[in-house]
């Protein structure tokens, strides 16, 4: 039904106000009784719990960050079928993101570009909205996506990591650390050696004092190089910081079907969707080989189906999350992932 009516129909409007009818649909949906119990027997299957990080998850498949900013359909998700989901990304002040148009469509990729610039409610709307749903489900896997405020200069980001840090940290399972989206000028910068360092070992210094055991993950760009990713595993080792996850949106554009015309029309965002497969899991199949076995690692990036969801798991991800294949496939997308995970593993 996804494919032939609601997929559709949500395509005749803007990509983000296609988003929008979307969570408000949900969300209204959510709130009669009986949907959400529907909903789990139509797209739920039977678990098949992982212990990772330290976290049980019901399943591997998660919600990337992006899609749910502000934790407003945790129930809807997990009766969906998700096995986790990350929020976000949050900063600490509310902010309203880049101007419209900002979120487009590349249907003959299957891809989708964005440049929404971190658009949030803020650290306090959303630990209350999380305090609240903690009220009645403890149980289920959240992630915390976490950011800077676009007016922020980078040599005070880390403070505003702290502070989305503290927020947040009653009420999710794991934290992720964003320092890769292509949509906040300078934020890829924290990315070099030294501020990453700084700001990683800040973010550790805090749980510790806190006494919070959250493990703390890294977002990583799909566009570093293999200096850079050697980098990124020397930092990893050095901090101990639990994983990564790989990979945020590209800034690339080579080998796609849309016409040049069509893209420079759309303008300056990051690409995700099946244009991002391959390099998504070539980055994972690269730290698997240079990290320790300690660390867990997300993979995200083109998974628009069963078969490219195996392949990062192959490649040597844990974790998975999905997004743009999850607009372009529908909701029966996490249980078929699911059971495909099921019959490799068998």
């Amino acid at each position: 039904m996804y494919k032939l009516i609601i997929r559709p129909f949500l395509f005749q409007f803007s990509a983000e106000t296609a988003h929008t009818i979307t969570f408000n649909a949900l969300e209204f949906l959510g709130k009669i009784p009986g949907v959400l119990s529907l909903l789990k027997l139509l797209y739920s299957k039977k678990e098949k719990p992982t212990q990772l990080l330290g976290i049980q998850f019901p399943n591997k498949v998660g919600l990337a960050a992006g899609f749910d900013k502000n934790a407003k359909l945790l129930s809807v998700w997990e009766a969906l079928g998700f096995g986790y989901v990350e929020i976000g990304t949050v900063t600490p002040l509310p902010q309203s993101g880049n101007p419209l148009p900002r979120l487009f469509r590349l249907k003959a990729d299957g891809g989708i570009i964005n440049r929404m610039g971190f658009n949030n409610e803020g650290a306090e709307v959303v630990a209350a909205r999380l305090a609240a749903f903690r009220k009645h489900n403890k149980h289920f896997i959240i992630g915390g996506n976490i950011g800077k405020n676009k007016v922020t200069p980078n040599e005070n980001a880390t403070s505003d990591y702290l502070i989305a840090y503290k927020a947040l940290a009653p009420y999710v399972n794991y934290f992720v650390v964003n320092v890769s989206s292509p949509n906040t000028p300078g934020l890829r910068e924290l990315q070099e050696k030294e501020p990453l360092k700084q700001l990683l070992f800040a973010l550790l210094n805090e749980r510790k004092v806190l006494g919070y055991t959250q493990p703390i993950l890294l977002k990583i760009a799909p566009d570093l190089t293999q200096e850079q990713l050697l980098d990124i595993v020397e930092i990893v080792n050095e901090t101990g910081i639990e994983g990564i996850v790989a990979t945020n949106t590209t800034i690339e554009r080579t080998g796609l079907q849309a016409t040049k015309q069509e893209i420079e029309s759309i303008g300056a965002g990051g690409l995700s969707g099946k244009p991002l497969k391959t390099k998504a899991t070539e980055i994972i199949s690269f730290l698997k080989k240079h990290l320790s076995e300690r660390v867990v690692i997300i993979g995200v990036g083109g998974i628009d189906g069963a078969n490219a969801a195996v392949e990062k798991l192959k490649a040597g991800a844990q974790l998975l999350q999905v997004y743009s294949g999850y607009i372009y496939e529908g909701p029966a997308m996490v249980k078929n992932i699911q059971k495909a995970i099921e019959t490799t593993e068998n």
